[in-house]
């Protein structure tokens, strides 16, 4: 099946990211549900649903979808992601303001985080790169794994249960360890996703906040049940939930690579 193709808009380092992650994997076999065996229940429970049997084990994907960002009050954005966990994402988006089109991208590959956003197209809205906005994309990786769940295989990723329903991935992107903590329901539906997560949600400085996404509805993509209407942002399951919400969105398409 053909990509998702590339915003235009997108820089021409963004653009190499973007062929890079979204490159057709090599031939990787296919999931039998003995390779979730060694998995601790939650996690294993959450794979076994996530993952029909004999689907090719990719691990990277490319998403299409839209939804509302908040930016000061709740707007409709549209948007195509790539993500390959463990190594870097894109996401471009395009939405508006005061009736003017904004269109960007944010990215992660190689150590090297960027947020880039103009409006109508030539007028810089952020450009940042640096330590903390990178420290940060990290974090974003690290929680949005689990859009490919394939990754849950690689022997990079670790597992350890909490309870019944809660598992715990470890693993490291780039110079970073990270740990993803997953709530599963009983039918193996992924219900959260959360990690500590490098940031600056409440402008006092950069540092560590809990991050993270609801699960409210799931979809089934080429043999990989995923999240498909989401809800992301800072501290979630907490009361300050409804200050760091950010973004909703609902997945339209899904291809795996």
């Amino acid at each position: 099946m053909n990509g998702i193709a590339a915003p235009p808009y997108l820089t021409q380092a963004a653009r190499e990211d973007w062929d890079l992650l979204a490159a057709p994997a090599e031939d990787t076999g296919v999931f039998e549900p003995e390779q979730a065996a060694h998995l601790p229940e939650p996690a294993r429970r959450w794979l076994l649903h996530a993952i029909a049997p004999g689907t090719p084990l990719r691990r990277a994907v490319q998403l299409a979808m839209h939804g509302t960002i908040r930016l000061g009050s709740w707007r409709p954005f549209e948007a195509v992601q790539v993500i390959a966990p463990l190594n870097g994402y894109v996401w471009a988006a395009t939405t508006r303001l005061a009736g003017l089109s904004v269109r960007g991208f944010d990215r992660y590959r190689s150590r090297r985080g960027e947020m880039r956003w103009r409006l109508i197209g030539t007028i810089p809205m952020m450009s940042v790169t640096g330590a903390d906005v990178t420290r940060s994309a990290a974090g974003r990786l690290a929680c949005e794994f689990v859009m490919a769940p394939a990754t849950a295989l690689d022997p990079r990723v670790q597992w350890k249960a909490l309870d019944e329903s809660h598992a715990l991935a470890r693993f490291a992107v780039d110079a970073e360890d990270f740990e993803v903590t997953l709530r599963v329901g009983p039918s193996g539906a992924l219900e959260t996703a959360m990690v500590s997560r490098w940031g600056n949600p409440d402008k006092s400085g950069y540092r560590p906040h809990i991050f993270g996404v609801e699960c409210d509805r799931e979809s089934t993509f080429e043999g990989f049940t995923i999240p498909s209407s989401l809800r992301g942002g800072w501290w979630p399951g907490t009361e300050r939930w409804a200050d760091g919400e950010f973004i909703r969105l609902a997945i339209d398409r899904a291809i795996f690579r």
